[in-house]
C-alpha cells in the first residue's frame, strides 16, 4: 500500500494543469483502493454546494443519461457540512441518502474524504464499489486521506500556476490595448477588444462594457455568443442589484450567480439569455476627462468554475484601460476638430479680407459710373450692384457657417430646414436671408422661440395669405435678433388669426421682446419679432 500510495502521489503531480490534475486525482484514488467508481466534487465559494463534479468509471453517455451533475445534497452534502472522512458499508441505509436518479449505476459501499488547500476545504473525494464487492477498510481510509493531503498541495500549486499564467496573459493583452491606443483607432473597436480580451483571459462566457448616460447604463460592447449581440446599444437601469453598489462605491464585486440574483430581483425578465450566466465580476470604469464612468462585466457560464475570482484586481485594471481608451479617442477627435476649425478660420479670413472687399470695391466703381451712362445701362448696372450685394450677403453667411462646430446644433441650419419644409405647402420656396452670427450670438433659450415664430407665420401664410412670394429674414445686429416674415398676399384682417398673433406676442414677452404686425390689402402681411440677445 505504501508503494502504491507513493506512486499515486507522484502521478498526480506530473504537470500543473488544474483540470488534468483533478482528473488524475480521482483516477489515482480509485486505483489506490480498487474502487470501481469515483468522483471529485469541487465546493463553491459559498461553501454550501458543489460547482464542479469530475467522475471516473462512467462513460460520457452514462453521465448524459443520468442528467444534471449533483449540487451537494443528501449524503454528498453531509461531507460538505462535516468535512471529515466517512466510510459506509451501505450508503443507501444512511438517513441522509436521497437515493439515485434514473439510469444511475447501483452503488452500496462508500468512502468519502475531504481535500483541503491552505486550511480550507476545496472539495471531496467520493469512492464507491470496491473490487469484488469488498468493504472499504480503515487502511483504505488512511491511504485515501494521505492522497487527499498530497492532492491539496498539488491543487494549490496548480491554482497558483494558473493564477500566474492568467496575470501574465492580462498584462500581455493590456500591452496590446496600450499599443492600439498609441495610434489612430476607433473607440468602438477598442471597447470591443477590451470586452473580448477580458472574456478570454477570465475564461468567461461574455464580456460587457457599459457606459453611464443620463442615470442609465448603455451597453457599448459585448463579446460572447451571438444571441447576446442584440443587446448592444440597449439601456439598463443603474440600480440593479450587484451593479448599483459598484457604481456608488467605486469598488468591484463578485456575484456568485448572476441569473439567480436577477431572478430574485424581478428585473430584466425580458432578457432570457441571462439565465445562462453564473459567476460574474463587475468592475467600475473610473470617470475620466470625457467619460462619466461605467462598468466592465465578465460573466461565466452558470455552474462553471473559473479562475476569474483570483484575478479580480486585474478586471479593475482592464476597466481603467477602457476609460483611458475613451479619453484618448476623444483627445484625438478634439485635435482633429481644432485642425478643421483652424483651416476654416483661415478660409473665412481670406473670404472676408480678399473676396468681399474686392466685390465691395467693384460695386462702388459701378455706382460711380451710374450717372455717366444712359437709362438702359443704368438699370443693368443697378441689377449688377444688387447681385453683388446678394453675393456679399451669401459670402458672409458662408463665413458664419464656417465658424460653426460640426456636431453642435446650428440655428442657421434649423431655420433653413424649417423654411424648406414649407416649400411644398406654399408651392414655391420662400426666400431666406440670414445675417450675423446666428450660431454663436443667439442664446440657446431664444432659438426655439424664433423657430416657433417662423413656423407660426409660415403656417398663417399657407392657410390665409394666398401669396406668391414670401421672404424670411433672421438678422443679428445691434444686440438683438430680428425675425421677419413677409408675404405679398391678401393682407391681414384684424378679425382673424388672433390665436396665432397671441402666441407670437406671448413668445415675444417670454424673450423680453416685441412683435410688430403690418398689413394692408395690396401689399400683404409682415410679421416681425424682435428679441434682445441678453
Amino acid at each position: 500500500m505504501d508503494k502504491a500510495l507513493l506512486d499515486a502521489v507522484i502521478g498526480i503531480g506530473t504537470d500543473l494543469d488544474l483540470s488534468g490534475t483533478l482528473d488524475r486525482i480521482v483516477t489515482a484514488a480509485c486505483e489506490l483502493v480498487g474502487a470501481r467508481y469515483g468522483a471529485l466534487g469541487v465546493v463553491g465559494p459559498d461553501g454550501k454546494r458543489l460547482v464542479r463534479f469530475i467522475t471516473h468509471g462512467v462513460t460520457e453517455e452514462e453521465v448524459a443519461a443520468i442528467g444534471p451533475t449533483p449540487e451537494g445534497h443528501g449524503l454528498l452534502g453531509l461531507l460538505i457540512e462535516q468535512p471529515v472522512p466517512l466510510r459506509l458499508e451501505d450508503l443507501t441505509a444512511h438517513p441522509q441518502s436521497f437515493g439515485f436518479p434514473p439510469n444511475h449505476p447501483p452503488m452500496k459501499r462508500f468512502l468519502g474524504v475531504p481535500i483541503r488547500t491552505r486550511g480550507h476545504v476545496y472539495g471531496n473525494l467520493y469512492l464507491t464499489e470496491k473490487t469484488a464487492g469488498a468493504h472499504f477498510t480503515e487502511e483504505d481510509e488512511h491511504a485515501v486521506t494521505a492522497l487527499a493531503a498530497a492532492a491539496g498541495v498539488v491543487i494549490d500549486n496548480a491554482r497558483l500556476y494558473a493564477d500566474t499564467e492568467r496575470r501574465r496573459r492580462w498584462h500581455e493583452v493590456t500591452a496590446e490595448i496600450t499599443q492600439l491606443m498609441l495610434g489612430d483607432f476607433d473607440p468602438v473597436d477598442a471597447l470591443r477588444l477590451i470586452a473580448r480580451r477580458a472574456r478570454e483571459v477570465s475564461d468567461s462566457r461574455i464580456g460587457v462594457v457599459m457606459l453611464f448616460h443620463d442615470d442609465e447604463l448603455v451597453i457599448e460592447a459585448i463579446d460572447g455568443p451571438e444571441e447576446f449581440q442584440q443587446y448592444v446599444g440597449e439601456r439598463m437601469p443603474a440600480d440593479l442589484p450587484g451593479l448599483a453598489d459598484v457604481l456608488q462605491g467605486g469598488r468591484q464585486a463578485v456575484v456568485d450567480d448572476l441569473a439567480q440574483l436577477v431572478k430574485d430581483s424581478g428585473r430584466l425578465v425580458d432578457v432570457p439569455e441571462i439565465e445562462s450566466l453564473g459567476r460574474t465580476i463587475v468592475a467600475r470604469l473610473p470617470a475620466g476627462t470625457h467619460v462619466t464612468g461605467g462598468l466592465l462585466l465578465v460573466a461565466a457560464e452558470r455552474g462553471a468554475v473559473l479562475g476569474v475570482t483570483v484575478g479580480t484586481d486585474l478586471v479593475r485594471m482592464f476597466a481603467s484601460q477602457a476609460t483611458l481608451a475613451l479619453d484618448r479617442a476623444q483627445a484625438q477627435r478634439d485635435q482633429s476638430m481644432i485642425a478643421v476649425l483652424e483651416d476654416r478660420d483661415r478660409i473665412a479670413r481670406d473670404l472676408h479680407d480678399l473676396v468681399i472687399q474686392r466685390l465691395f470695391a467693384t460695386g462702388l466703381q459701378l455706382q460711380g459710373i451710374h450717372r455717366m451712362v444712359d437709362v438702359d445701362v443704368q438699370q443693368r448696372i443697378g441689377r449688377a450692384v444688387e447681385d453683388i450685394d446678394a453675393t456679399i450677403r451669401d459670402l458672409r453667411a458662408a463665413i458664419f457657417a464656417l465658424h460653426h462646430q460640426p456636431g453642435h446644433r446650428s440655428l442657421r441650419a434649423d431655420v433653413q430646414s424649417l423654411v424648406a419644409e414649407y416649400a411644398e405647402s406654399l408651392g414655391f420656396r420662400p426666400r431666406l436671408t440670414c445675417e450675423g452670427p446666428l450660431d454663436t450670438a443667439v442664446p440657446v433659450t431664444v432659438r426655439p422661440q424664433i423657430l416657433a415664430a417662423i413656423r407660426e407665420s409660415l403656417s398663417n401664410v399657407v392657410r390665409h395669405a394666398q401669396a406668391s412670394e414670401v421672404t424670411v429674414d433672421v438678422i443679428v445686429a445691434n444686440g438683438e435678433v430680428i425675425t421677419r416674415v413677409a408675404d405679398n398676399g391678401v393682407g391681414f384682417d384684424a378679425g382673424h388669426r388672433q390665436s396665432g398673433l397671441l402666441n407670437l406676442r406671448e413668445r415675444a414677452e417670454t424673450l423680453g421682446g416685441t412683435v410688430l404686425v403690418q398689413s394692408n390689402q395690396t401689399h400683404g402681411t409682415m410679421v416681425e419679432l424682435r428679441a434682445p440677445l441678453g
